[in-house]
């Protein structure tokens, strides 16, 4: 943990995230942790993993793009989840950076037009912090990762920030690199462009480290 306190307003959540920080409420619910993990976790982009039954999983779904932005972040906030840490002021907060065109889902659809999983996260340049993932049907959330390195893996240099290398997250192919070299790499990444897979439902013209006004 790096600091304690400010404030979820978009401004504030940009400028945290362009300097590898990310927010989550202590213990008591009242104040906000701003981390910055060392070792930090990653997915590289060349390196995910996809076992036979998530490849056959991979036809099941539809993917999509921005367009259940408030279901998705709902259903990662599911209160039966353990160790749920997404209150609704952290959805509020999200929601509005989705509608600046800053945070983004990828969703995995059935052919009948159901919501089975997805994930989100905020992204910068060719930079994309994954915040969190459900699924309603197996493999759903897997499948919307597939999709989402496929899209960062159209910009080279892109950079995948899983935040902590849990075990789930490691044998999809995450690793942990230290939180210099993790620095370093954002920078960079920020300034690529943004991957064209990643049409938001609102975009600002300058979609730099900064949002306008820091």
């Amino acid at each position: 943990m790096i600091a304690v306190g400010a404030d979820l307003e978009p401004g504030t959540l940009l400028e945290a995230y362009g300097r590898g920080l990310f927010p989550m409420f202590l213990d008591d619910q009242r104040l906000l942790g701003w981390w910055s993990p060392d070792p930090r976790g990653i997915i590289p982009l060349d390196n995910l993993r996809i076992p036979r039954s998530l490849k056959r999983s991979l036809r099941r779904y539809e993917i999509r793009v921005n367009t259940a932005f408030q279901e998705v972040i709902r259903g990662c906030s599911c209160p039966d989840r353990p160790h749920g840490w997404i209150t609704d002021e952290f959805i509020d907060a999200y929601t509005r950076l989705h509608r600046l065109g800053w945070a983004y889902s990828v969703e995995s659809w059935t052919a009948e037009g159901e919501l089975a999983g997805g994930l989100y996260g905020v992204s910068l340049g060719g930079f994309f912090a994954g915040e969190s993932m459900f699924h309603r049907r197996r493999d759903a959330s897997k499948v919307a990762l597939v999709a989402l390195v496929e899209i960062l893996g159209t910009v080279d240099g892109a950079l995948l920030d899983v935040q902590w290398c849990t075990p789930h997250l490691a044998s999809l192919g995450a690793i942990e690199i230290p939180r210099r070299a993790y620095l370093r790499r954002l920078r960079e990444a920020i300034n690529l462009p943004v991957p064209p897979g990643l049409e938001g439902c609102g975009r600002l013209p300058d979609r730099g480290t900064h949002a306008p006004g820091i």
